[in-house]
């Protein structure tokens, strides 16, 4: 399997476009046309992560986080990051990374997160706006069944768990062919009233191109009469953090124990309890702090993220619990799934989590 395959099914499951725009996610290193014999998966990108795919005669390297941020304008084996690259680029090792746009969509990072806490009725903590177009196309009557049906296929329509969602208004249309026209529908030359539908459906805008085509396959008229339109409704699908429930609520020194042995943590740093049960919880994975608001507009009674500073713990002011369980921790299961991802699509694909300890930070006891 060549590599351009394992990067086009990743980037189907979590597009690229959207990622944050500080990020760098996608191919980092290597030739999209490389033969892959096996990919190891990791949080981070290392030099011993490195040396563990050359060791297992793997070929790539799938990372949560990006190894290149910034822009390298030397690469002389000075810093961790540059010896890392060209380590990987010595050993035909390519590196792809899978950062916010697997943190953004709602099968992804903070998902995981959510399954493994046992969460109920999980939901995207803050959806984001502006990534949702309007399509309205008008279409005979008759056919508006298949066009839809096209639409749908190519994704159109699906709002929250919802899908095949469109909204239709019957109306006249009216047309006349000049001689250069190959009508479907009526006479070159001769006026044509057409009993019509204005079809309406939602889509993510970046899946325009493959709308317009699906629309173009799907309907009959030589010259189709459309036009697109930005929304700035929230995309239920895409967003930062997640919220859901316990299946039974429980006390905060319950709670704080179940999550330090669920998260396999060393240590939770936490705000001031309040004396009350734990039922409804937020979470994001890594740095998270920026979701606080949205936390407690949620009425979540824990917020489990981490990168937190002193000052900022003050935030909280007594209206929830924030639990700051480090960085590595709270996003160590991302490895898991990205495993999972390629498995399915790909049973036979031979990848492993990496066995490297990628984490940064220690503790001392």
């Amino acid at each position: 399997m060549k590599l351009r395959e394992i990067c086009h099914y990743l980037e189907s499951y979590a597009q690229p476009s959207l990622q944050e725009s500080y990020d760098n996610s996608g191919l980092l290193v290597g030739d999209p046309e490389t033969e892959i014999s096996g990919a190891v998966i990791s949080l981070d990108v290392t030099e011993d992560v490195i040396q563990e795919a050359i060791d297992k005669k793997y070929n790539l390297v799938i990372a949560h986080h990006p190894i290149i941020f910034k822009g390298l304008k030397k690469i002389t084996g000075k810093t961790y990051v540059e010896r890392t690259v060209i380590k990987a680029i010595k050993n035909d090792i390519a590196i792809y990374a899978i950062h916010t746009n697997l943190d953004n969509v709602v099968n992804g990072v903070n998902a995981k997160i959510a399954e493994k806490l046992g969460l109920i009725k999980a939901k995207i903590l803050a959806p984001k706006i502006g990534l949702l177009m309007k399509l309205v196309v008008f279409v005979p009557v008759e056919h508006t069944g298949k066009l839809l049906d096209s639409l749908y296929v190519a994704g159109a329509g699906d709002i929250g768990n919802y899908s095949n969602c469109s909204f239709r208004v019957a109306g006249k249309g009216t047309f006349k062919g000049n001689l250069n026209s190959n009508p479907n529908l009526g006479q070159i030359g001769v006026y044509e009233e057409v009993d019509e539908n204005r079809v309406e459906v939602i889509f993510p805008s970046y899946l325009k191109n493959k709308i317009l085509s699906g629309m173009r396959a799907g309907h009959i008229y030589e010259e189709i009469a459309y036009y697109l339109t930005e929304t700035e409704n929230e995309f239920q699908d895409v967003g930062a953090g997640m919220v859901g429930e316990l299946k039974q609520p429980i006390s905060e020194p319950e709670f704080l124990a179940f999550l330090k042995e669920t998260m396999k943590l060393d240590v939770i740093r936490h705000t001031l309890l309040l004396n009350k049960n734990i039922g409804r919880i937020a979470v994001c994975g890594g740095s998270g702090g920026f979701l606080l608001k949205d936390a407690i507009n949620q009425r979540a009674d824990v917020f489990i993220t981490s990168d937190y500073k002193y000052h900022e713990f003050f935030d909280a002011e007594g209206k929830i619990i924030i639990a700051d369980i480090g960085h590595f921790e709270s996003e160590q299961f991302t490895k898991d799934l990205i495993q999972d991802i390629i498995s399915k699509k790909f049973p036979n694909f031979a990848s492993c989590l990496s066995e490297v300890k990628t984490n940064p930070v220690n503790y001392y006891y």
